[in-house]
């Protein structure tokens, strides 16, 4: 486990940019990295106004994250963008995604999910402590500490911009994007890279915890 420190929120945002610049975000997205500067330059006081966060991305606490919707850069191209921490294999989506599933995993209406290109997402937390507890027990848990579940793009842009998050034993669910069905998207390690599936709301995994935020901020 990393020890907990403290960031500079500025800094920290800065560094993110860059990431998803390196992750060729801008091309995949059909604009020059200037251009995408650009685009997310409004969000750094957002960040910088949050002060300086306590961090620990070895327990899975993060300070916030800057997310980029799929409307700009689709699932199917940012999560082969993922790898593990210290490795190249790139993440990929489950097969058990049927043809345009994906598309119908959206934010449930709890979320209000903005409708800006790229926000962020604040106090972000792994969530082992529900690993082997049924999804949908673990969901009201969430919801009753007024905290939120993560989409798909979030838990994408946590392993993106923290690879180290996702280990052995250790992987999560993604209650804040649902279809209708009975379904929820989690990530885990499969075939030694990260993978984008899916799991029953009552099915419990030792080794499947879920993912929840403090609160999202656009501008």
């Amino acid at each position: 486990m990393t020890p907990q420190t403290t960031i500079d929120a500025g800094t920290e945002f800065d560094r993110q940019v860059d990431n998803l610049v390196q992750h060729e975000y801008p091309a995949m997205a059909g604009m020059t990295p200037e251009r995408f500067h650009e685009l997310v330059a409004p969000l750094r006081p957002v960040a910088v106004n949050a002060g300086n966060l306590d961090h620990d991305p070895g327990a899975g606490r993060l300070p916030f994250l800057l997310v980029v919707q799929r409307q700009v850069v689709p699932i199917e191209r940012t999560m082969p963008r993922t790898t593990l921490h210290g490795k190249a294999k790139p993440g990929f989506v489950d097969r058990s995604f049927e043809p345009g599933s994906l598309e119908r995993f959206v934010a449930v209406k709890e979320i209000d999910l903005t409708d800006r290109p790229a926000y962020l997402l604040f106090g972000i937390e792994r969530g082992e402590e529900f690993c082997g507890a049924v999804p949908n027990d673990a969901m009201d848990t969430i919801a009753a500490r007024g905290r939120t579940l993560l989409t798909i793009e979030e838990g994408i842009a946590v392993i993106t911009h923290f690879p180290e998050v996702l280990v052995k034993n250790k992987c999560f669910s993604l209650g804040g994007s649902r279809c209708g069905d009975r379904r929820v998207p989690a990530i885990w390690i499969s075939q030694n890279a990260p993978k984008l599936g899916w799991c029953w709301e009552r099915n419990p995994h030792t080794w499947l915890g879920m993912a929840s935020a403090a609160h999202r901020n656009g501008v």
